[in-house]
């Protein structure tokens, strides 16, 4: 079942609200998948005016929840002028969990690409959920939900992006080695790159060695962009490095069909990182 995106109901002092706030042109469903035999929340969002003879690009957002309709405002606003802002007019999907909360425990399973036995708790002493499930996952966006999105909006399957945040980067770094060829764009705001370090490191040097072979190149080219905050810098599971040093190692490849950036946002932190990850990411996607 289609619904419309908004704002529930409320009323102010002195005022009478007739309806919710919505976001334009925005509906969600909720879809079950038979590959993680789990539910999700996915928010489409469509942006102002008629799509290309291409079609739309398609930004996948991961935690919807949290950030889709920042995404789609950003897009909403700038894509009127792209000229200067350098963001086009691309069809949102949100990927969330029926829930009102901004994340869902689900993510622990969906994002993380094994079981691991150094963090199993939450700082407050209980138990984190289930892991190891990203595979499931993945097979759930690229067989069961992209089929859906190309059916019923006309977008261009050539140029899809993927954005995760947190955990969510984790499991963009983990399709970008395991699935290059799913997406065209990748951008992994604040990696939780700690969380399966030695899985993730073993991965990218196959990935690595595959594009050396040119068994990966592509056309135009895959992007990759990792961002983080300065401020995550003093954290001590040394994330702000240890993505830096990723970043650098894939900016190598440039001539291999991968183009790979950096960036450090000047006093921000782990999550007040994301309103300026939402737009350089849209920039990047697009850059000629």
């Amino acid at each position: 079942m289609v619904s419309r995106v908004g704002i529930p109901r409320r009323t102010f002092q002195g005022e009478t609200a007739n309806g919710g706030v919505g976001i334009p042109n925005a509906e969600q469903r909720v879809m079950r998948s038979s590959r993680t035999n789990l539910s999700y929340r996915i928010m489409t969002a469509i942006p102002p005016g008629p799509p290309p003879s291409t079609g739309y690009p398609v930004f996948y957002v991961l935690d919807g929840n949290s950030v889709f309709a920042t995404v789609t405002e950003a897009v909403r606003v700038q894509c009127r002028r792209p000229e200067v802002t350098g963001v086009k007019a691309a069809l949102i999907v949100g990927i969330g969990y029926p829930t009102d909360e901004p994340f869902h425990p689900q993510r622990y399973f969906d994002y993380t690409p094994e079981k691991t036995a150094k963090y199993t708790r939450k700082p407050d002493g209980t138990m984190l959920p289930e892991q190891g499930g990203a595979a499931a996952f993945l097979d759930f966006i690229q067989e069961e939900l992209k089929p859906v999105i190309a059916r019923e909006y006309p977008v261009d399957l050539t140029n899809q992006t993927i954005m995760g945040h947190s955990l969510g980067g984790l499991f963009v770094l983990h399709t970008l080695f395991t699935r290059p060829e799913y997406f065209r764009t990748y951008i992994a705001g604040s990696p939780s790159i700690h969380w399966n370090r030695e899985w993730l490191d073993e991965r990218e040097k196959l990935f690595t060695a595959a594009l050396d072979a040119g068994s990966l190149q592509k056309s135009p080219g895959i992007r990759a962009l990792i961002a983080m905050g300065e401020l995550e810098n003093a954290h001590p599971s040394g994330n702000y490095r240890m993505a830096r040093e990723m970043a650098v190692r894939l900016s190598k490849l440039e001539n291999r069909g991968l183009s790979a950036q950096w960036h450090s946002f000047e006093e921000e932190g782990h999550v007040s990182v994301l309103p300026g990850l939402i737009s350089r990411g849209l920039r990047f996607a697009f850059r000629p």
